[in-house]
């Protein structure tokens, strides 16, 4: 009986030195969570602010490819490929009228590189045809010079000036230019009394103004702003 006692001494000591060990493990352990305590408060709250956040975070926007100008484009190019880049923008951010392909129409008007290619930047799109609530006139500008600088899809202020009372006065306002036929031999693109015919896209109620003024008065323009 002796030599058993005395043979699981031994293991009785080691597992009381292995419980100490532990206790003495826990007690460092527990000294080293109380001295950081405020930075895993920090920590633990930084992440419940983050995850809340993605959580409410709203989904990114939707976004459509338009395409844009590649580079700084003359009035009157035809679109080539190259001519063409694409740009991603939020859908509602995206401009009105964009052209989904626009290679192989022509610019009626300069663009900037980046500049979205829109109906109203090409020669036959859309825009060249009457807006809603105006009608196609031919308009005779005497200046055939000031008319050669217009291009579809131009808006313009049509001007009349009266030469024996010195007055100018505005007769149509945001004029749309629909067409600037080309002068030939055989063009009647310059009316009988000179200057050059241009197709513009007046309100209804202007036309007999602007046309009675082609007539009888000096017709120009200026850029609508």
């Amino acid at each position: 009986m002796t030599p058993l006692l005395e043979s699981s001494a031994p293991d009785v000591q080691r597992s009381d030195a292995g419980r100490a060990r532990l206790r003495r493990l826990s007690r460092r352990v527990r000294r080293r969570v109380l001295g950081h305590r405020r930075l895993l408060a920090a920590l633990l709250v930084g992440v419940a602010v983050l995850a809340s956040l993605r959580t409410l975070a709203p989904s990114p926007p939707v976004t459509v490819a338009v395409p844009v100008a590649a580079r700084d484009l003359p009035a009157g190019v035809v679109l080539a490929t190259d001519d063409v880049a694409v740009a991603r923008m939020p859908e509602g951010a995206a401009p009105d009228g964009w052209i989904a392909d626009p290679a192989g129409a022509t610019l009626a008007a300069p663009v900037r590189r980046g500049e979205a290619l829109t109906d109203v930047r090409l020669v036959g799109q859309p825009a060249a045809q009457p807006p809603p609530g105006t009608v196609a006139a031919p308009v005779r500008l005497p200046d055939p010079a000031a008319a050669a600088l217009l291009r579809p899809g131009d808006r313009i202020d049509l001007l009349a000036t009266d030469a024996r009372r010195g007055r100018t006065e505005l007769v149509a306002a945001s004029a749309v230019v629909l067409s600037v036929p080309p002068v030939g031999e055989d063009s009647a693109a310059t009316g009988p009394l000179g200057g050059r015919v241009v197709v513009l896209a007046l309100p209804a109620s202007s036309v007999d103004n602007v046309l009675s003024a082609a007539v009888r008065l000096f017709l120009t323009y200026s850029y609508s702003v």
